[in-house]
């Protein structure tokens, strides 16, 4: 018998251990698969959380309130009817009585003394301050004289810390008074301004109101204007004029301003000397105009309180263009010159902006800060609050004692109050970093200072001391959502149409080639585009801008007469062209359309517009040009988000399942009928979602706006201006930003509306798309 060759055969003990460890390790591998994408996903949640977060944190101090708290109260303190401290809360100056005093902020001590060199026998009746950034005090005095002074603190800074300050009084126009009134009465109200060497006094001289410049005149011989000797023993010294050869000021001019009241409470110079506000009776104000062309002039006068109220305090805000009026019942309003936007020339009026509530006492002292829009003020039943005009907002109330509030001095950084009142004096430590900031002044709008009107504006720096922020980021969420809404115009029509076509219609072998030639223009980069729109695009379509408008009109005239052209041809000949390819013959019409429109611009513009449409747009249409605007970042950023949504509207479009157009083409409906009734609503969820992911693209883009802009935060529609939107304004000034400054958390307050608002799209275009997917998944 042969040997028959037979196949071993394998024990099934054997064959389903086999089994068993395949299924241990297919477990094991599906264990660990679950458990990477679980972990993946977790960690991208985690991360968007800890950005949010990271964001809200950086954002959460602007709205922060002030810390207003009590560090010392001087009990025994004279009583002073003025005071100064140094920035560094350390040393002080006050009046009392006739002499400067030198003090310890942390003792209240008396540390020495400056001559006033008052005349024998004259007293000080009145003091006023000049515009604040100017830092001159004046004095009145009961012979119809001022004297006008300097505070001034010198640190210095050795191995100590913090530095040694020692504080002096300077009189940057002599130590002898000056004659204001030359009846010899006292001298109780008067406004100050320092020009050009030059002191301009506004005051009442013998019973009329004048405007008087002091200047300076020869004085040979004379001897040094001193500075305010020390006379004890003390360990600050006063400072002294080293001029070599001193000044002697008198009077060079005297104006007599046309208004005759003898009841003036208080005069105020504004604007380096253009408005003079005089207040008199219990709340009526004239506007003076010094320097008008034909003189001076009143220029308006008006009641700034209701019925029987009255102004009880007065105070010019830093930088002198608003007024701070406090009245009998806590309230203190700011008021400033208005321009009449409506006007051929320049009319202004005082103009009630806001108003603040401070308590139910009359207000008895304010007192603007030195670099901030923010004040102090105090009332009569002894309760001081801060505020700040700009944002409106109202950060801290206090009470400070039980007498009323004499005056307040603010320290040079804003981080001390000291408060005087009849019963003892107290100094207060003030903190808070961002108190131009509020919900008010970021979103809505804001009537800021010389203004014609609230508006929303966003200027974040300037070289000027006195600048008020404008941060409003009402202009950058208007541009973001311009530029997205432009783009999307011409992107989202031409994508989804483009891979309705390219899915449905076209031939397979045409849609190989077609499609990843678009998805190709993922790769480059957005910088590039933007270089290109702003160095080239731009100035080519400013050049050719009739080309462009014509392009738009003759470009469907060539496609609808090519088609009327096509089906003229006999079927026969017709179908020697594969069928999907037919769309390649268009592409030699639409590029000779294209050169035509560009090479019929300048006859159009010549024709139609006066040879110029850019001004012809101005002139006539009312339509502001700029070089670099929303049409060029429509074009460019259109151009970015094109490959985007037409990949994944086209991916939607080819994966509607074949037995649905197969059987609404066997029950006799055209392709388009399959297109519209079939193919759209299966693949809408895909092609919304194609839509949103683009505009979210859009909304974040960062680089082609801020090349292809102008990136000015104006709020129009108009296709011929730029913008500035959110992204590109982090880019644009987060460099030049100070790291923990109010600009600083403003643009994360930025990143965090960006931030907000496409998680907000995005989750809106999700709840959309499984809508659309619960309403057609059953076809």
């Amino acid at each position: 018998m042969e040997n028959a060759q037979t196949s071993p055969i394998v024990p099934q003990s054997s064959i389903a251990t086999i089994s068993a460890g395949l299924e241990r390790r297919r477990q094991l591998k599906d264990r660990l698969a679950n458990i990477i994408i679980v972990a993946g996903g977790m960690f991208v949640i985690v991360a968007i959380a800890l950005i949010f977060f990271y964001l809200l944190y950086e954002v959460l101090p602007l709205f922060k309130g002030a810390d207003l708290a009590q560090t010392q109260r001087y009990a025994s303190a004279p009583a002073a009817s003025y005071a100064e401290v140094d920035e560094y809360n350390q040393t002080g100056i006050r009046l009392v009585g006739g002499q400067l005093q030198y003090f310890k902020v942390s003792t209240g001590a008396t540390t020495g003394q400056a001559s006033l060199n008052l005349p024998a026998g004259v007293q000080i009746v009145s003091v006023q301050h000049a515009g604040i950034l100017s830092g001159l005090e004046g004095l009145g005095l009961s012979n119809g004289q001022i004297i006008v002074f300097k505070p001034h603190f010198s640190a210095s800074y050795g191995d100590s810390s913090p530095p040694v300050v020692t504080p002096g009084v300077d009189f940057p126009y002599g130590t002898q008074p000056l004659t204001l009134d030359d009846s010899g009465a006292p001298v109780s109200n008067f406004a100050l301004r320092d020009a050009d060497d030059q002191l301009q006094v506004a005051g009442v001289s013998g019973g009329k109101l004048v405007w008087d410049v002091f200047a300076a005149q020869a004085a040979a011989g004379a001897a040094p204007a001193s500075g305010g000797g020390l006379t004890d023993d003390s360990d600050s010294a006063g400072s002294a004029d080293s001029s070599d050869a001193p000044k002697v000021y008198a009077r060079s001019s005297s104006t007599v301003l046309p208004l005759t009241i003898n009841d003036i409470k208080h005069l105020v110079i504004g604007q380096d000397g253009r408005w003079l506000y005089v207040l008199h009776g219990q709340g009526d104000i004239a506007v003076f105009k010094p320097k008008g062309e034909n003189g001076p002039e009143l220029y308006q006068q008006l009641r700034v309180v209701n019925g029987g109220d009255s102004v009880t305090a007065v105070a010019a805000l830093q930088g002198d263009i608003s007024l701070l009026l406090g009245d009998n019942h806590g309230v203190i309003s700011q008021w400033f010159m208005v321009r009449d936007p409506n006007s051929a020339i320049d009319k202004f009026s005082l103009t009630r902006i806001r108003s603040f509530k401070l308590g139910e006492a009359p207000v008895t002292a304010i007192a603007p800060e030195l670099k901030r829009k923010g004040f102090v003020a105090g009332d009569s039943a002894g309760g001081i609050g801060y505020f700040f005009t700009t944002s409106g907002r109202t950060l801290k109330l206090a009470q400070a004692g039980q007498g009323p509030v004499l005056n307040l001095a603010v320290s040079p950084r804003s981080d001390g109050v000291l408060v005087q009142s009849d019963k003892g004096a107290s100094f207060w430590t003030l903190h808070i970093d961002h108190p131009d900031i509020s919900w008010s002044s970021t979103w809505g709008k804001v009537w800021y200072e010389s203004y014609s009107e609230p508006t929303y504006t966003w200027q974040s720096t300037s070289g000027n001391p006195d600048f008020e922020g404008k941060l409003s980021l009402v202009p950058l969420a208007f541009g973001t959502l311009k530029a997205a809404f432009w783009a999307m115009i011409l992107a989202a029509p031409l994508a989804v149409c483009g891979a309705m076509y390219t899915a449905v219609f076209m031939a397979p072998g045409l849609r190989r080639k077609v499609k990843p030639a678009i998805e190709l223009m993922q790769a480059l980069p957005t910088v590039i585009l933007g270089f290109l729109a702003g160095l080239w695009l731009a100035p080519a379509i400013e050049t050719n801008l009739p080309g462009i408008f014509s392009l738009l009109f003759i470009t469907p005239i060539i496609i609808f007469v090519f088609g009327f052209f096509w089906v003229q041809i006999p079927r026969e000949k017709r179908a020697r062209i594969p069928d999907g390819w037919a769309p390649i013959l268009l592409i030699l019409p639409i590029l000779i359309g294209g050169w035509a429109s560009f090479a019929l611009s300048r006859p159009i513009e010549l024709t139609f517009f006066g040879g110029d449409m850019r001004q012809w747009l101005s002139d006539s249409a009312g339509l502001k040009f700029d070089q670099r605007n929303a049409l060029i970042v429509g074009l460019a950023m259109g151009f970015a988000v094109i490959a985007p949504i037409f990949s994944i509207a086209e991916d939607a479009l080819f994966a509607v399942p074949r037995h649905l157009t197969n059987g609404s083409l066997a029950l006799g409906a055209t392709q388009w009928q399959t297109l519209v009734r079939v193919v759209l609503p299966t693949a809408s969820p895909g092609i919304f979602s194609a839509v949103m992911i683009g505009f979210g693209r859009a909304v974040g883009e960062t680089m082609i706006v801020l090349m292809a802009t102008g990136n000015t935060a104006v709020m129009h529609w108009n296709i011929f201006e730029g913008m500035r939107t959110l992204s590109a304004n982090v880019a644009v000034e987060m460099g030049e930003a100070e790291v923990g400054s109010t600009h600083f958390r403003v643009l994360f307050l930025s990143a965090l509306v960006l931030f907000v608002l496409t998680f907000i799209l995005n989750t809106l275009a999700e709840v959309v798309r499984n809508r659309l997917r619960k309403k057609y998944g059953s076809l």
